[in-house]
């Protein structure tokens, strides 16, 4: 006989067993429906997130260690709407500190919670930790202030700020064209722009690491260290910088000129020791960059802007011709004042015949028919392989973003016309940046040696310093040609008594007046007036570069641009403590 109870206990171990397997069933459907990826996705944001977290960007410092370029916190400031029970103090209070609209603020805080699917609302971002300070010590008094019968107690509530970073500029615009800056601009996201900022933005950068953020607390773990991205220790001198802009600006001013740069380079490994231009922006309010820089405004004129630079293309001419062994110093010239090239007459800049000269008179006298009889003497094969050797047909590669070349036209270009081989002689026809010529003229004054120009000195990666090494970008001319070129230039200059000389210090160097071209021919009614510049010529420790754009106090390169030059040395060389002549002879003599 069976137990009483067995017939139950099979019934109900039966409807278990049913229920059982439609669990499975239903399990099985749900795991295979259309939208159970959909599901299982949004299960996983209840386990947590995953978040990207961006190391610090690096710094960016002088050669001697002042901070051009850093961070500093600084924060968000929004409502949290499920907070809010005092719209009114909120909207006085950041009006007073803030400097917020009081109407349009109170309307944000009166906001309902999703209301638009809102529940946040940022009013202000970029605020300085002191206003954050001022902030916090309001909303403590009031949650504290003990509430007196039937006083309403004002409230911060629903009030909240994020801290996060910024890129701060603590010099303003010093040295800011070739910085460049961090800003959003056209992107959703941070980013360099122009300068270092940009052309070393992913070093500056770093590694972002994605980490994921659970729910639990239990399961919570202490973030990762992420190491912050390089920083950068530039080849610009502070000093030597803040001079050049304040000579640049004062010589725009007096000159009449529209804009200006000026470039020194140490011509010994190419570094750049200050690059000044006009106009220039102060980074720390990047979003000013269309006001200031509109089109067609480069924001670096000595990497992004291309001109005819004139007579000062004469020192690369003559410095191929006496490589090439056409010409020596004393080679006798007689001058008519004229020369036919191409079937073209070719006029000196003042119209004039200078009768017999040599080729310091030449140099001296910026004789446009000289040079375009030595250009002629040398050919057009080798005068166009002296400038693709000087680098005049590409980029020269430093390491600053937005350079650009114009391309240098050569025989058998449908552009070029026989006559160019003698305009191009004294730099009219041919187009280069500043930077180019500084580039070219560095192996004048390097002993032949062409160094390529560079802004970054070293870097720091992981607490580890990485010195560049300076590269030779090369040899267009022999060390014997440098040193005579060197010296024809400055007795040139002593002959001439020229407005560039500085006392006590030997000077190379030559001017520069170039017409601009229109598309009705070249006028002198404006001109482009430089001034290139090294010494001392026994040592040289410096190349100084001065581009004067359309000045209206004089269309000559020796009345504006030579003055500078004058003035940039006389300062220069206090600053990098080069002694007179006669003292760094007499040393080295002991």
């Amino acid at each position: 006989m069976k137990p009483p109870f067995w017939t139950r206990y099979l019934i109900l171990s039966m409807i278990c067993a049913l229920v059982a397997l439609g669990v499975i069933i239903q399990m099985v459907r749900i795991q295979n429906i259309p939208g159970a990826k959909d599901i299982m996705a949004q299960s996983e944001l209840y386990a947590g997130v995953k978040e990207t977290i961006y190391p610090s960007r690096g710094n960016i410092y002088d050669c001697n260690g002042y901070l051009l370029a850093g961070n500093e916190t600084t924060y968000e400031v929004g409502l949290d709407l499920f907070q809010i029970v005092d719209p009114e103090t909120i909207a006085t209070v950041t009006t007073t500190i803030l400097g917020l609209d009081y109407k349009e603020t109170l309307v944000y805080a009166r906001n309902l919670p999703g209301e638009n699917a809102r529940y946040y609302i940022v009013l202000a971002d970029f605020v300085s930790s002191d206003k954050i300070e001022q902030l916090n010590i309001l909303k403590e008094e009031y949650a504290n202030r003990p509430k007196q019968k039937n006083e309403v107690r004002p409230s911060l509530a629903g009030l909240v700020w994020n801290a996060h970073t910024k890129r701060s500029y603590p010099e303003g615009d010093l040295a800011s064209n070739l910085i460049g800056f961090f800003g959003f601009l056209d992107r959703k996201e941070g980013h360099g722009f122009f300068g270092v900022e940009e052309a070393y933005n992913d070093l500056l950068t770093g590694t972002p690491k994605e980490i994921f953020m659970a729910s639990d607390p239990q399961l919570v773990e202490a973030l990762p260290e992420i190491p912050a991205g390089a920083s950068l220790v530039l080849t610009i001198d502070r000093e030597v910088q803040a001079m050049a802009e304040t000579v640049l600006e004062n010589s725009v001013k007096w000159s009449g000129a529209e804009a200006g740069t000026i470039i020194i380079s140490d011509p010994r490994d190419g570094a750049i020791l200050a690059m000044a231009t006009t106009p220039r922006l102060d980074p720390n309010k990047y979003w000013e960059y269309d006001e200031i820089f509109p089109k067609p405004t480069p924001f670096n004129r000595a990497v992004s802007k291309s001109y005819e630079p004139g007579s000062v293309f004469k020192v690369i001419t003559m410095a191929a011709a006496l490589d090439k062994g056409i010409v020596e110093p004393d080679t006798p010239f007689y001058d008519p004042g004229y020369i036919e090239v191409g079937g073209s007459y070719i006029y000196n800049w003042n119209g004039g015949a200078w009768g017999d000269q040599d080729m310091i008179g030449c140099m001296q006298h910026s004789l446009n028919v000289c040079l375009a009889w030595i250009a002629t003497e040398l050919g057009a094969k080798d005068f166009y392989r002296y400038l693709e050797d000087f680098g005049f047909n590409r980029n020269t590669g430093i390491d600053v973003a937005g350079e650009i070349h114009w391309p240098l036209r050569v025989p058998g270009d449908n552009q070029w016309f026989e006559v160019d081989l003698g305009t191009n002689s004294f730099g009219q026809g041919v187009a280069a940046t500043p930077i180019q010529m500084v580039m070219a003229i560095s192996a004048l004054a390097n002993e032949g040696k062409m160094m390529a120009p560079h802004i970054v000195k070293s870097m720091i990666i992981n607490n580890h310093q990485y010195e560049i090494n300076p590269v030779v970008v090369g040899t267009p001319i022999k060390a014997e040609t440098a040193e005579t070129i060197t010296r024809m230039l400055a007795v040139s200059l002593q002959e001439e008594s020229s407005s560039a000389l500085v006392d006590g210090y030997k000077i190379a160097g030559k001017t520069g007046t170039a017409e601009i071209p229109t598309e009705f021919g070249y006028t002198n009614e404006t001109t482009n007036t430089s001034f290139v510049g090294w010494g001392p010529t026994d040592d040289p420790q410096f190349l100084v570069y001065i581009w004067l754009e359309k000045p209206s106090i004089s269309i000559w390169g020796a009345d504006v641009a030579a003055p500078v030059f004058q003035e940039i040395v006389q300062n220069l060389v206090i600053l990098l403590d080069i002694p007179p002549d006669a003292v760094r002879q007499n040393l080295t003599a002991k």
